[in-house]
Parts: structure tokens; C-alpha cells; sequence
């Protein structure tokens, strides 16, 4: 095999391995829920790849209300140059209102705690971009090295994402009855030097959103 062919292969599995995964991989968990191992891959009721798990015994009739807590960073938020504390604020506000919003539309929200609801916890993980997924035509070894010397320099179209991690107890028990890993992507950002704020991740926020308020009643 000549070599500036095994260079350009070389090179396309390079690039090809720091593509955008659909789902957040296991170097991405938080550590905010206790336990990913349940986990498994599925598409939400939107189409998305998603990680989720849901207790067989599960029944969400079997609960009057959800106790709804606000959404939170974990870790806490720390800005950078690219995501300012005012964007994360924003980003936090807005989640947590549309999400409140769409699980009162599943079950009544209640102010207490107690046997027969549910407790919602939900905390976003992170706030970041990363290069988007290769074209079809970028996948020859001469194209693969344009778009590996790009993403190097810092040149490659971006992906806004955000990652998010919930989980509903049930109140009596303590107890998890559905957890979710949810990586979402925004709008795109021109370059790794281009400032991430709210107006990227809002589509991120409303897909999930959707998903919640048309997650299948069992």
C-alpha cells in the first residue's frame, strides 16, 4: 500500500473517531445520577437518540402529581470564555420554565412531597460545542485531511450541545422509576472561538421539551 494513501486512511480515522456522538458516552456522565449502568439506548418519542431507563414496574397512573424541583447545574456552572455566567443563567431560567410547564401538562404539579407522586429531578451537565458529524463528501482521505487540518485550527462548523441528566423518584420509596441522559444539539456556531449564549441552545431545550410533554403514558 503506498504510503500517502495509508497517511490519508490514518488520517480519516482520526477525524472519524472525533465526530459528535448522538448520546452521551460514559466519559460524559456527570455523576449526578447513581447509577448508569440501567441505561440503555432509544429513540424519544421525537425521533432522538436518547439513554433511558424505566422501572418494568413503572405506571405513570398509578401517581396523582409530580413534586417538580428546579433544574440545577451539576457540577456548578463555571463560565469560560465561550459560555458567560449571564448565558448559563439564561439557559438554566428558560429550561426550567418550559420544562415546568410541559410536566404540569402530564401530571398535576403538587407542592409537597408525599406517597402517590413523584419527585423530578433534573440537572443540565454541561453547556459546549463540539465539531459537527462528517459529510459524505469529506470522506475520501484527501477531503479527510482538509477537514482534520481544519478541526485542528479550530476552522470546523460547530454544534451547540447540551447535556442533561433527570430522573423521577417515587416520593415513598426514595426510590428511581425512569432516568434519562439527554444530549441535545443547538444551532451551529462557525468556529471553536465563536461565544456559545442562549439563542443557540433554545431548539436544544424545546426538543426536549417536546419529548417530555409526548413521552408515552403508561
Amino acid at each position: 500500500m503506498r504510503l500517502p494513501l495509508v497517511a490519508g486512511l490514518a488520517t480519516l480515522c482520526v477525524v472519524l473517531a472525533g465526530c459528535s456522538s448522538k448520546v452521551a458516552d460514559t466519559t460524559q456522565y456527570s455523576g449526578y445520577l447513581a447509577d448508569y449502568s440501567k441505561l440503555k439506548p432509544t429513540e424519544s418519542p421525537s425521533g432522538h437518540q436518547t439513554l433511558r431507563w424505566v422501572s418494568p414496574d413503572f405506571k405513570l397512573s398509578d401517581y396523582r402529581g409530580i413534586y417538580y424541583t428546579p433544574v440545577v447545574y451539576y457540577p456548578a456552572a463555571k463560565p469560560t470564555a465561550r459560555v458567560s455566567q449571564a448565558t448559563l443563567d439564561k439557559v438554566r431560567a428558560y429550561l426550567d420554565q418550559q420544562l415546568k410547564t410541559a410536566v404540569a401538562e402530564r401530571k398535576p404539579l403538587v407542592n409537597q412531597a408525599g406517597p402517590g407522586t413523584l419527585v423530578m429531578k433534573t440537572a443540565i451537565t454541561a453547556v459546549n460545542a463540539e465539531n459537527q458529524d462528517m459529510k459524505f463528501y469529506e470522506v475520501v482521505p484527501v477531503a479527510a485531511v482538509v477537514a482534520s487540518t481544519m478541526a485542528a485550527s479550530g476552522h470546523r462548523t460547530q454544534n451547540s450541545v447540551l447535556f442533561l441528566e433527570a430522573e423521577l423518584l417515587d416520593a415513598k420509596t426514595g426510590k428511581p422509576v425512569v432516568e434519562v441522559v439527554r444530549k441535545a444539539y443547538g444551532k451551529t456556531v462557525p468556529n471553536s472561538s465563536t461565544p456559545i449564549n442562549e439563542a443557540e441552545l433554545k431548539s436544544a431545550i424545546d426538543e426536549m421539551v417536546r419529548d417530555v410533554v409526548t413521552f408515552p403514558a403508561q
